[in-house]
């Protein structure tokens, strides 16, 4: 059922809503795996990976609404339930437990890595689609390009 009705063609709405839903996924799962470093870092750089994390978190949950609102005002239904989040999305799992201050970083390394990759491939396939997603989309993978950016320098030394 159609409660909101799309400015995109239908095929375009198509392409665009299985690229904000990807999204969606992966932004959330990142969230999540940020927050359960944040929860068991440990090491001598603690207090500044955890700092770190939790702008992370704070990130991928702001661009996690603005995701899910665009695709609603495309007519798009988000669905960011737990089961959607365990079985879709693309990032690498993240084991349980304590984790070292440097094995954390280049956790996240690799999360931003294989989500900035998906991201690039979104990207082309919205300029075709959705100009206005795919701008949202270049936003996200600029903020997680400058994350990554201060992740990897965190282990550079």
């Amino acid at each position: 059922m159609k409660i909101i009705t799309s400015p995109l063609p239908e095929e375009d709405r198509q392409v665009t809503g299985t690229a904000l839903q990807a999204t969606l996924v992966d932004l959330l799962d990142l969230s999540l795996v940020a927050k359960q470093a944040h929860w068991n870092v440990y090491g001598t750089r603690f207090r500044t990976i955890h700092q770190q994390l939790d702008e992370v978190v704070t990130t991928a949950r702001d661009y996690a609404d603005q995701v899910a609102e665009r695709a609603a005002a495309l007519g798009i239904s988000p669905d960011g339930r737990a089961g959607t989040i365990a079985s879709g999305s693309g990032l690498p799992g993240f084991e349980s437990g304590w984790i070292g201050d440097g094995a954390a970083v280049e956790a996240l390394v690799e999360a931003f890595s294989v989500f900035i990759g998906r991201l690039r491939e979104r990207i082309e396939t919205t300029g075709r689609s959705d100009v206005v997603t795919q701008d949202l989309l270049i936003g996200l993978t600029a903020e997680l390009e400058k994350q990554s950016w201060m992740f990897q320098a965190e282990n550079r030394g």
